[in-house]
């Protein structure tokens, strides 16, 4: 019999694929061949023409531990320029899911640290569940921490916030991940993927160039007024011009909800 893979994929009807970390023994680290099969994944739902959004998730008490401390140090013995190639690739992989042009959503049902952590962050949408611990310890184990966790941390929870909890290496429960703003909501644990896959259906069933368009402004981080405006002036006539929003406003004309196309 083949060994399972340690990433599940499940394409939905409405165009949700839901991503599944299911190595729930090891907490579901970053492994090599776990690794391996994201890139692979990645590029596949990029090319996807009919992708809405994607949610993932982790089996077992963790949603990723990060990246697997074993391979870690066999990096430490490959000396300084390999450690560097190797990690910096590490990185960029995981990072990807960035690159996807509909909407993401991390449902943490479980421990989310270090690297694990900051793919939470990558994604657009995250949901916690309240006693689940999100943190990222580098400094713990000796490490300066890495995939963009100064700047993704930062970004979520501002700079003040993201020093203390990277200076200390500080876990922090899913109800206090929520107060901080590391996460958007904390449910009780078997109500978290659950609710992140209404959010996806949500976004799934508006109009997909809408909904992308509004993903690649938003990339922009926080721009100035007139930016911002000077993007939606670009953005907006082109939604204009589409059937779908002609769809959307008969739908809201005839009291019923719209029937999205992409077209």
């Amino acid at each position: 019999m083949s060994e399972q893979e340690p990433l599940r994929v499940e394409h939905r009807p409405n165009g949700v694929t839901v991503l599944t970390f299911d190595n729930p023994d090891r907490r579901n680290p970053m492994t090599r061949r776990l690794t391996e099969q994201w890139q692979r994944t990645m590029q596949s739902l990029r090319e996807a023409p009919d992708l809405r959004a994607v949610v993932v998730t982790g089996t077992g008490p963790a949603f990723c531990s990060g990246a697997d401390l074993g391979e870690l140090a066999d990096a430490h013995g490959q000396g300084l320029p390999a450690a560097r190639a190797h990690l910096s690739a590490f990185y960029r992989t995981w990072l990807t899911i960035r690159d996807l042009p509909v909407p993401t959503v991390a449902a943490v049902g479980g421990h989310a640290v270090g690297a694990g952590l900051a793919l939470a962050l990558a994604c657009d949408l995250r949901y916690a569940a309240e006693e689940a611990k999100l943190g990222a310890p580098f400094v713990q184990l000796g490490l300066h921490p890495g995939m963009a966790t100064t700047a993704l941390l930062a970004e979520a929870v501002g700079l003040p916030r993201a020093r203390e909890l990277l200076l200390t290496g500080r876990l922090v429960s899913g109800a206090r991940a929520a107060a901080l703003g590391l996460v958007h909501e904390a449910l009780p644990a078997d109500q978290v993927l659950r609710y992140a896959l209404d959010v996806a259906d949500e976004a799934a069933a508006a109009a997909p160039l809408a909904v992308r368009l509004t993903k690649s402004g938003l990339a922009q981080g926080q721009p100035t007024v007139e930016q911002a405006l000077t993007w939606e002036a670009l953005a907006q006539p082109v939604t204009v011009t589409t059937d779908d929003f002609r769809e959307g406003v008969r739908a809201r004309q005839e009291h019923r909800p719209p029937r999205f196309t992409g077209a």
